[in-house]
């Protein structure tokens, strides 16, 4: 037996050049599409190819696009009742086979052909029947054309014209998709049922009109709307000779009555019959049909086709993208699962290119526009105007039309949950940085007042900033400051408020003027650099102070450690209400311990220890100082409910119940867990911390009021002297604030209504004015509490096709969900009696939670395993590829040094220059220019403006896209039809990812569609 060799079908169409090059007339047609034809020794598949390309290229012109196919075939197979139809296996992006036993399909996995199943395609292509664009209206008139339009050599005799047309109008036997209730109704009802129950009787004609089966079938919920179908019968006969081979393209779409398993419009049909011949070559010359149908390059040039020689040339781009893998090398009989993620499907990679030059500088492309990516906002927001207030002008109006549905986009029941999570997560902020700010400030500065001052200036920032999906807050860096100057007020004997409301004032008037001189347009410089230093910083703090709240309770709460089981009878504590020199028998009330034995009361009736102290009485027994082991249930809670809120939010991509399922308790994951560990805190009663909300709507403070006045107990110079710290805070409130609407404004995130830097960064100046006239905390963009608020209103496509994870279809913009999380933050302070019963362990366990899902959203985290990783197991990351391993390491470490200068600066009393620390960051990225080349910046970091200009020439940054950690996974295709006269088809636009990987099956040799 002859050996066969496995192949990896790869894309071809590089979709920017099919944009940009119209269709020529004798030109050189291989340029615009450099993957066809790329032999160095001419062959009969350089023509072909040629002519798909202009196909191709011709139908660029076209606005349509190409309708996603759901592909069928049946197979003929011999029963005891005669031949009958059978559904084997099914397709839309990928294949699905029905198990042996007929009661069960396959999971989605990527189709695998042998390379001769595809050459006998070809030829059955080339000397077959081929109709197109055929005018017709049932499945019947459909036959009646293909028989009476074949050649005269290959034509039939008028019997064996009757009979294929008999066999072919019978019914095909669907193998229907069955949920697991229906299931195991089914073999309650039926338990020794072993095969699928057929849909009709076997030698029925197919239907003019869809059974009901077909119209309740479960599986239709999977195709997306606007789906067409395309139908593949092959079988052995024993009256025929020779093959019957016929391709059909209906020139618009048909409902073919119960044809399909699902009820849609038909395009395409695929015929073959012929002798018996070996075993499986019918059905795999079938898959190999259904496969090149599912690439949506040949999809177009059969849609495109108007000779018999234009869908040749598209099967031949596609064998002209074969890479052999050698037999034996690869199990055949292992199913390859779909990839977690596709290639982007706005274009096809470009495999070879003409250029000699621009094949040498091939990464330095890739890199540079990978660079692109590091300025994730669009260029037009960041433009200078060049006139006062321009680049504020523009954000208003860009915002403007778009803040009507702000609120009605919020009408959805995702925000709902999104608006529980992130208050939680605010009140818990509000409460730890009020406390640290008390601690800081002497309670000049208190929780209540970080609730009032979370609840008005984040509501005003909802209402008029550019980006309302920004959660205002306090943060590290700001009480690092606050800390600082309260320090600096009380050794020179300065009035901590007035002085800062100077401070406060001052950075509002250099805010005004950042905004007018369009500074925000330097936020082109913050790269992944700049910003992964500063979100694991704030991370680290999300971190730290949860594990730190958490160990102070072994000091509020310490352990029993003298506790002794066997002494447990000796246990026990009495209320004395006796007075001194009095005997106190019959006015002693045992006060029982849970470590003391069942005694029955001196007194009539039991007192409490509050009771027995109120009475003026005293405590006396060996366990009266006794306090349960409250840190360990409040460790148990802290870690019980960051476990679950990361295995509930995990839940979203596992195995386990309905996608609508996993997707409503992921949503509502932060809920379940903190409610899971309230329960279990009640049922165990003891009296761990709970949250402390003020019900009392004073001052912390008494010595303080609601108004800071300018004038009064500090001299007149101060508000001179003020321009100096104040120039330090405006470092930091506008490196604080820009940094994390950088990360906010990301394209991955897919935002549709833009950005607004100057307006954001003007309404965090004016609310400056607000908040330190009434000694409320300094607000900016939170980083941690902002990404979780995305996370929380991440959108998916509805449709999951088999194999295909749901696309990302990005955030749900709107106001309402912050509006309402800071209304509810104001109304906390009147809802003391319900919020006190959540224990404070379980918003420190949501608060780590939130820093460790931030920590492992960087790239940085991603480079510090691979520093402990043996370099065979590290996983395939793009920048691995294009840079040597040591420059990563480090690129890796200088960042490190970096984040631990910038903690070491906030912990200590030199947090004084944190502000020009951050600043530094930018300019010390600069100097990595010195140590790192372009390239390698470009793959690990990403090129600041100015710097692409200055690679070699010829190295014009390229459209390829990030790919190193999940990739742009592939949307929905559509398209419509063309007419013979005027052609038309599918957009180039929206190509999906054609062939991609091969390996062997059977006999060896694979071809497989990415």
């Amino acid at each position: 037996m002859q050996a066969q060799v496995p192949v990896v079908a790869r894309t071809a169409l590089p979709a920017s050049d099919a944009h940009s090059q119209p269709r020529s007339e004798g030109g050189d047609l291989e340029a615009p599409y450099p993957a066809f034809g790329c032999s160095i020794i001419p062959s009969i598949m350089v023509p072909e190819a040629k002519r798909a390309a202009t196909i191709l290229q011709w139908e660029e012109g076209g606005n349509t696009s190409c309708p996603l196919l759901f592909i069928q075939l049946n197979q003929l197979l011999s029963t005891p009742a005669g031949l009958e139809w059978r559904e084997m296996s099914r397709w839309i992006k990928f294949e699905e086979k029905v198990e042996d036993g007929g009661d069960r399909w396959s999971t989605p996995h990527v189709p695998a052909l042998t390379l001769h199943s595809l050459f006998q395609l070809r030829t059955c292509l080339q000397s077959g029947t081929m109709l197109l664009d055929l005018d017709a209206s049932s499945f019947k008139e459909i036959i009646d054309e293909v028989l009476s339009g074949q050649s005269e050599e290959a034509e039939l005799q008028p019997e064996l014209r009757q009979r294929l047309a008999a066999l072919l109008l019978r019914q095909p036997q669907h193998q229907p998709t069955t949920s697991p209730l229906q299931l195991l109704t089914e073999l309650s009802l039926s338990p020794c049922q072993g095969k699928a129950k057929s849909w009709s009787e076997p030698g029925a004609q197919v239907s003019k009109t869809p059974l009901k089966e077909q119209l309740r079938n479960r599986f239709k919920k999977k195709i997306p709307q606007g789906a067409e179908a395309a139908h593949i019968a092959v079988g052995e006969v024993e009256f025929l000779e020779k093959p019957f081979t016929a391709f059909i393209r209906l020139r618009r779409g048909v409902a073919l009555g119960s044809l399909a398993e699902v009820s849609l419009p038909s395009r395409f049909l695929f015929i073959l019959l012929g002798p018996r011949a070996k075993v499986k070559a019918y059905h795999e010359v079938g898959r190999a049909m259904a496969t090149l149908l599912t690439d949506e390059l040949f999809q177009r040039v059969a849609r495109q086709a108007e000779h018999q020689e234009d869908l040749i040339a598209g099967m031949e781009a596609f064998l002209d993208e074969l890479t052999v893998l050698p037999p034996g090398k690869w199990d055949p009989s292992v199913r390859i699962p779909p990839p977690s993620c596709l290639p982007s499907p706005h274009r096809r990679p470009i495999m070879h290119s003409p250029n000699p030059q621009s094949h040498g500088h091939q990464d330095v492309a890739a890199a540079g526009d990978r660079a692109g990516l590091g300025h994730q906002c669009s260029t037009e927001e960041l433009e200078r105007t060049g006139r006062l207030f321009g680049g504020l002008l523009r954000d208003i109006r860009r915002k403007v039309p778009w803040y009507g549905s702000d609120f009605w986009d919020a009408l959805h029941p995702q925000c709902l949950s999104a608006v529980l999570y992130i208050y939680l997560a605010t009140v818990t902020n509000a409460i730890t940085f009020g406390g640290m700010l008390g601690d800081a400030t002497a309670n000049m500065q208190g929780v209540l007042e970080s609730f009032l001052g979370t609840a008005f200036a984040g509501s005003i920032f909802c209402l008029f900033s550019g980006q309302p999906l920004t959660i205002l807050s306090s943060t590290g860096p700001v009480l690092v400051f606050e800390r600082l100057l309260f320090s600096f007020s009380q050794d020179h004997s300065l009035d901590y408020l007035e002085f800062r409301l100077w401070i406060g004032l001052w950075v509002a008037f250099f805010g005004v003027v950042l905004v007018a001189t369009e500074a925000s347009h330097l936020v082109r410089y913050f790269t992944r650099f700049t910003e992964e230093c500063f979100c694991a910083l704030i991370s680290l703090i999300f971190i730290y102070d949860s594990l730190k709240k958490m160990l102070s309770l072994a000091d509020t709460f310490p352990i029993n450690w003298q506790y002794r089981l066997d002494n447990v009878t000796s246990y026990s504590c009495v209320c004395n209400l006796s007075r001194p020199g009095h005997s106190s028998t019959g006015n002693d009330t045992l006060f029982t311990s849970p470590l003391a034995p069942q005694q029955p009361p001196a007194a009539p009736a039991g007192l409490s220890r509050t009771q027995c102290l109120h009475r003026g009485g005293h405590l006396m027994g060996s366990s009266c100082q006794y306090v349960p082991d409250v840190t360990l249930i409040s460790f148990l809670l802290f870690g019980g409910t960051f476990l679950s809120c990361t295995a509930l939010k995990r839940f979203r991509s596992s195995r386990y119940f309905p996608a609508g399922v996993r997707k409503l308790v992921s949503d509502f994951a932060i809920i379940l867990a903190i409610l899971a560990s309230c329960a279990v805190d009640a049922a165990l009663g003891l009296e761990t911390p709970k949250l402390l909300v003020p019900s009392e709507l004073k001052p912390t403070n008494p010595a303080r009021g609601w108004i800071v006045f300018p004038f009064g107990a500090n001299p007149w110079w101060v508000c001179l002297v003020s321009v100096v710290p104040a120039v330090l805070a405006t470092i930091l409130i506008f490196m604080d604030q820009q940094i994390t609407a950088v990360i906010l404004n990301r394209r991955e995130y897919k935002l549709q209504k833009g950005a607004g830097f100057h307006l954001d960064l003007l309404c965090v100046s004016l609310l400056m004015v607000i908040t330190s006239a009434t000694g409320l905390p300094w607000y900016v963009s939170a980083t941690v509490i902002s990404l979780a608020h995305m996370e929380s209103l991440r959108k998916e496509s509805a449709t999951s096709v088999p194999g295909v994870h749901p696309e990302f279809l990005g955030i749900r913009e709107q106001r309402l969900t912050g509006l309402a999380v800071f209304i509810l933050t104001g109304i906390s302070v009147f809802m003391a009696p319900v919020l006190k019963h959540i224990p404070m362990p379980v918003l420190y366990g949501v608060f780590l939670h939130m820093g460790v899902a931030a920590l492992n959203s960087i790239q940085l985290t991603d480079r510090v395993q691979l520093l402990l990783m043996p370099a065979k197991h590290q996983p395939d990351l793009s920048y691995l590829r294009h840079v040597p391993l040591h420059r990563v390491h480090l690129f890796t470490i200088i960042q490190l040094l970096c984040l631990a200068l910038l903690w070491v600066l906030k912990s200590t009393t030199a947090a004084i220059l944190f502000p020009v620390m951050l600043l530094a960051l930018v300019g010390l990225r600069k100097g990595l220019e010195r140590v790192f080349s372009l390239h390698d910046l470009g793959w690990l970091d990403g090129l600041l403006p100015g710097a692409a200009g200055r690679e070699p020439e010829g190295t014009r940054p390229s459209r390829r896209k990030e790919e190193e950690r999940n990739g742009e996974e592939v949307g929905d295709v559509g398209g419509t039809t063309r007419s013979r006269s005027r052609p038309r088809g599918c957009s180039g636009a929206r190509a999906t990812a054609g062939p991609g990987l091969s390996t062997p099956v059977d006999a060896g040799v694979a071809a497989l569609p990415a």
